[in-house]
């Protein structure tokens, strides 16, 4: 793979980055129209892939945020054209690795050494690329081990990165500037926490322990003697990312097997520790034929306030639909209504959320639950787009929902799209307080 040099760091090299994206978007949207005149049957296909690439090029050699909100994108398969998430999935875990020079003088910086002065042998070539940083195979004392070195300047910019990007992000996805303003600090708020490896390592150590438990996962031990503020070791876990893992045609009780330990995994930090692995894309998980699952970089990690979380989690038990007057509570407190509306909009506005809520909750509101189900998804895409459509919320003059759910909802959107490329049935777990009246009397019926 072609290694990068040098990373942008200054704020003018950067917005230029932004601009020749923005510019080659342009220029294609020109070279569509003008075959266009030509064909009138010619589809958005080629644009959305000419467009794709010259945006992800350019983000990839920016690295940091940059290069996060389109690993974010990736993961949603609602609002992007397939051109676009096919590219950006690649900043999971491909992106072009930084050379050996920058490497070194990164380890020099920290740690006064060179990473051969450090470990017993160093691979100098990345193994793996993404967003935040890259990460190098190294070995001490006959262990394994996996270093990640995070590219230099991502820390730095983030702020000024995200402020630059929004223009390019409100035309190319079509978002309101409201809805963007109302979540940029819980973004940038989270993206700093990413660019700090030390705090990484706590919370790393600590979810690892707190979830040993957990029926076939397994965590790396970590180093804190060979880490910094922008380097981190631990143990090498091997395994495969979803893609390869189903490639090895695993069989349907191994699948949800590892679906299982998914939806524990989840369901344990956010109802047990609220605070939860917020960024659940598959390169963050190893996967093996035996049916466990190796998982990796606790960087983004969301810690869920006790006030939302009685609130959000209180709407997944379908028995608290059936009160209007406490659905209606909860919808003030959650943001889903706000007070400027009038008594017709907070109607229009409940109903909505109420079908949301209703569909989204599924998984919730039985035993098991059967995530290879592709209609079910069909209509949970269909309804994404026409919520997207919904003129209400367009000439809204608020955002609505508390900037908490931004990286809850991430969550368990990435939760139920690798549970659903697994095709994994799985036991939906969840505290006794979540269950519904209608599913109790069936659990109880089928005991």
């Amino acid at each position: 793979m072609k290694t990068q040099n040098h990373i942008p760091t200054s704020k003018v090299a950067r917005a230029s980055q932004f601009v020749k994206a923005g510019v080659k978007v342009g220029g294609n949207y020109l070279k569509h129209y003008g075959k266009k005149l030509l064909d009138p049957e010619l589809t958005k296909e080629e644009l959305h892939q000419d467009n794709a690439t010259d945006i992800y090029k350019a983000l990839s050699e920016l690295k940091g945020s940059a290069l996060k909100m389109a690993q974010m994108l990736s993961m949603d398969r609602t609002i992007l054209p397939r051109a676009y998430v096919d590219q950006f999935a690649m900043s999971q875990y491909s992106a072009p690795p930084l050379s050996g020079p920058l490497v070194v003088k990164l380890f020099r910086t920290y740690f006064g050494k060179t990473p051969q002065q450090i470990y017993d042998r160093f691979d100098m070539n990345a193994v793996n690329a993404a967003s935040i940083g890259q990460v190098h195979l190294a070995w001490k004392d006959d262990k394994k081990l996996a270093v990640k070195v995070q590219y230099p300047g991502v820390a730095d910019s983030v702020s000024s990165d995200l402020k630059i990007a929004k223009p390019l992000a409100i035309r190319l996805l079509n978002l309101n500037e409201k809805e963007i303003n109302r979540y940029m600090g819980e973004v940038e708020s989270k993206l700093l926490e990413e660019t700090d490896y030390e705090l990484e390592l706590k919370r790393s150590i600590y979810i690892s322990e707190q979830c040993a438990h957990i029926p076939n996962l397994v965590f790396p031990t970590y180093y804190p003697e060979f880490s910094s503020q922008r380097i981190l070791t631990m143990d090498w876990l091997d395994g495969l990312h979803l893609k390869d893992f189903l490639k090895t045609n695993p069989s349907q009780a191994i699948r949800n097997q590892i679906g299982q330990a998914l939806w524990d995994f989840y369901n344990f930090q956010i109802h047990d520790l609220k605070q939860v692995h917020a960024d659940p894309h598959p390169g963050n998980f190893l996967m093996r034929t035996d049916g466990t699952m190796g998982v990796i970089d606790f960087g983004c990690v969301k810690v869920i306030p006790e006030f939302f979380y009685e609130n959000y989690f209180r709407l997944i038990n379908f028995d608290t639909l059936d009160d209007d007057r406490t659905t209606m509570e909860i919808f003030r407190n959650l943001e889903f209504i706000v007070p400027e509306d009038a008594p017709k909009e907070q109607r229009f506005f409940a109903d909505l959320f109420k079908k949301m809520i209703v569909l989204l909750g599924k998984p919730f509101a039985t035993r098991t639950f059967d995530f290879g189900d592709n209609d079910y998804f069909d209509t949970v895409y269909a309804f994404a787009e026409e919520l997207g459509k919904v003129q209400e919320l367009k000439d809204s003059k608020v955002a609505r929902g508390s900037q908490h759910g931004l990286y809850i909802n991430r969550t368990y959107f990435g939760l139920y799209s690798m549970l659903n490329e697994l095709k994994a049935s799985v036991i939906t777990h969840k505290p006794d307080w979540l269950i519904s009246k209608r599913l109790r009397r069936e659990m109880q019926d089928a005991a």
